[in-house]
């Protein structure tokens, strides 16, 4: 095959560099499919791999991505044929094996999911695995019967997840959303995803930290951690629900057992990486059955030559919505 541009990023113990480069494909290996990539998408974890010493690459050099969606060219698996329209999320793609920022890309076979009926390549990166965490989430309030009118509060309300989460919950009638975020310019939409209230965190947190505070929400996903959410725990109910799945505030989380044993709250983990195929089918048909969130959800289409500026978005905080990668294939 001749050459493909990809994004790849590499480091040595004294120098580090992202940039488009020229890729020769190789033979395809054994039990591996071949993909041309039509879109994938920028997440956090995307830019943390595309900073110096962001902790989520595994070896170097490494083209990026943990997303990607597209058509099967060749396959040395039985399973996937030429012509499949197919999609990767997580597993080792864009951090321990080359990943979606790419024309064309070798999967391994087993981590593929066949592109439900009725959703297109675009429409499945519009989620990707920030849309894909969000529904992993918002079927936790599901599985726990958690009630339509609990009061639910959402934080790093205008990011990927917790847009995309906001969206879905009212989609099912949750109605009582509040969207906890500095971006004041932003409440509009929120509003228009269905949240019901927009709060900054001096206007929910109290003054002094207790360990145990006043009954506030009922469950809350959050989508930053660090202080924010150590802040939060007290304030959740009686038998209430925080759901985790994020950590762009730190990872430390300096809180006490009070709000556990005292008021019996659970804290639920979402992993979006390694989730069982069978799961990870069943979530991919939800997000297809309910894409009509993708109408709510804020979105800027780029190309792969343009992923710098998106990148930096992320890691200083000013991004908003979802950005998807178009790679110039069939859409």
């Amino acid at each position: 095959m001749e050459n493909v541009l990809a994004f790849e990023v590499t480091q040595t113990e004294n120098v580090f560099s992202r940039g488009l480069v020229q890729k020769q494909l190789g033979s395809l290996k054994k039990k591996q499919v071949r993909v041309q990539i039509e879109y994938s998408d920028i997440n956090y974890k995307d830019a943390l791999a595309a900073s110096k010493n962001g902790g989520v690459v595994i070896d170097y050099p490494k083209v990026i991505g943990i997303d990607l969606a597209g058509t099967v060219i060749e396959s040395n698996d039985e399973n996937w044929q030429a012509g499949q329209k197919v999609l990767v999320t997580g597993y080792g793609l864009g951090t321990d094996k080359d990943g979606g920022f790419s024309q064309f890309q070798d999967v391994p076979a087993e981590w593929l999911v066949e592109l439900p009926q009725g959703l297109t390549s675009k429409e499945a990166m519009k989620f990707g695995t920030a849309g894909f965490t969000a529904a992993l989430a918002v079927r936790s309030f599901e599985e726990k019967s958690i009630e339509k009118d609990t009061p639910v509060l959402v934080t790093g309300a205008t990011g990927g997840v917790a847009s995309t989460a906001i969206a879905l919950l009212y989609q099912l009638g949750y109605s009582n959303i509040i969207a906890l975020s500095s971006k004041k310019e932003q409440a509009q939409w929120l509003l228009n995803l269905g949240a019901t209230d927009i709060k900054t965190a001096e206007e929910i947190l109290p003054e002094k930290k207790r360990p145990i505070g006043k009954q506030k929400f009922g469950a809350i996903i959050d989508t930053v951690g660090g202080e924010i959410l150590a802040n939060l725990l007290p304030l959740i109910q009686y038998n209430g629900t925080a759901i985790l799945c994020g950590n762009a505030s730190g990872i430390t989380l300096n809180t006490t057992v009070l709000p556990f044993i005292l008021r019996g709250i659970q804290m639920i983990g979402i992993d979006s990486v390694y989730v069982e195929m069978a799961q990870r089918k069943q979530v991919w048909q939800f997000l297809a059955k309910n894409k009509g969130v993708l109408d709510q959800v804020s979105y800027q289409e780029v190309d792969l030559t343009d992923l710098d500026e998106t990148i930096d978005s992320l890691l200083n905080g000013t991004h908003t919505g979802r950005t998807i990668v178009n790679m110039g294939g069939t859409k």
